[in-house]
């Protein structure tokens, strides 16, 4: 049995911090970052059925095209995506009321939409990428046993590269669900790996009044690649998804909306409508049957 002090729970049997019971989720589950966004893409909803916030998670489930969705926002950064990912499982992996385990377990399919800036100058804005892989620079996820399901060449090729100083952890690179993948995609749509920080500005090489450890590192990855892969964007949350996803045994895929371009100094014009037309086909490629 899990003690209460490992799975917490509300006096209403709500999981912690997402404050849900597992009747209120979907299997499908679209992650945003902002709680401002939620209502963005359930605004598309025929009907919304359950709304619920604690913190910055909130929560809404309801139909789309005949299909049952739940739209979440996780905020800013690995560690939000710890809690997150953990308690979604807890939902439908563990019976709250015994504190065990099932023994038939569910797969989720999660997939975030977010926005992001591109690394690269062929990934203007407004286009939308795909994560093939996360990296993450984040070292979150080494707190748990990873090696099974992470690729360890690409990694020590990135350390190798990047001359990547180990006293920031090891990075490293989970791939997406290939199930996922082949719903989503389409010509329209970008592929890479994205590199996921475990901070917004030093993490990111931005300088403002700190020094950081490696100012060429930016760079660096411009140029790394690996069997035809290249490094597109760099955000906060892809890669400890992709983790915790295969990990726990759900299906996760990541998509952003670039609405800057850091190889050529530009931001959209419209970076409410570049995430806009991100939502609504995602929507649709969810909806067909």
């Amino acid at each position: 049995m899990i003690q209460s002090s490992e799975l917490i729970l509300n006096p209403d049997g709500s999981v912690y911090h997402l404050n849900l019971l597992p009747h209120q989720i979907a299997n499908d589950i679209i992650f945003v970052g902002d709680q401002n966004r939620v209502e963005k893409i359930t605004k598309n909803f025929e009907k919304i059925e359950f709304s619920q916030q604690k913190r910055e998670f909130k929560t809404q489930t309801g139909i789309f095209k005949g299909k049952r969705i739940t739209v979440m926002s996780t905020g800013i950064g690995p560690d939000n995506i710890d809690i997150v990912m953990n308690e979604l499982d807890a939902l439908v992996n563990i019976d709250l009321q015994t504190r065990l385990p099932k023994e038939t377990l569910t797969s989720l399919n999660i997939i975030r939409i977010g926005t992001s800036g591109s690394l690269r100058e062929n990934i203007p804005c407004d286009s939308f990428v795909m994560s093939k892989f996360g990296l993450g620079l984040d070292n979150m996820l080494r707190s748990y046993l990873i090696d099974e399901v992470s690729n360890l060449e690409m990694e020590d090729a990135f350390v190798k590269h990047t001359n990547w100083d180990l006293k920031k952890g090891k990075p490293y690179v989970i791939s997406c669900s290939e199930k996922l993948e082949k719903i989503i995609e389409s010509a329209r749509i970008h592929k890479g790996i994205t590199a996921t920080a475990g901070g917004f500005y030093g993490p990111q090489g931005r300088v403002l009044r700190l020094n950081i450890q490696d100012k060429e590192l930016n760079s660096k990855m411009d140029t790394f690649e690996f069997e035809d892969n290249k490094i597109t964007n760099l955000e906060m949350e892809t890669a400890a998804i992709y983790g915790l996803g295969k990990l726990l045994g759900h299906n996760c895929l990541s998509l952003n909306a670039i609405i800057a371009n850091r190889a050529t100094g530009t931001f959209s014009d419209d970076p409410y409508k570049a995430v806009d037309e991100l939502i609504e086909y995602t929507l649709d490629k969810l909806s067909v049957k």
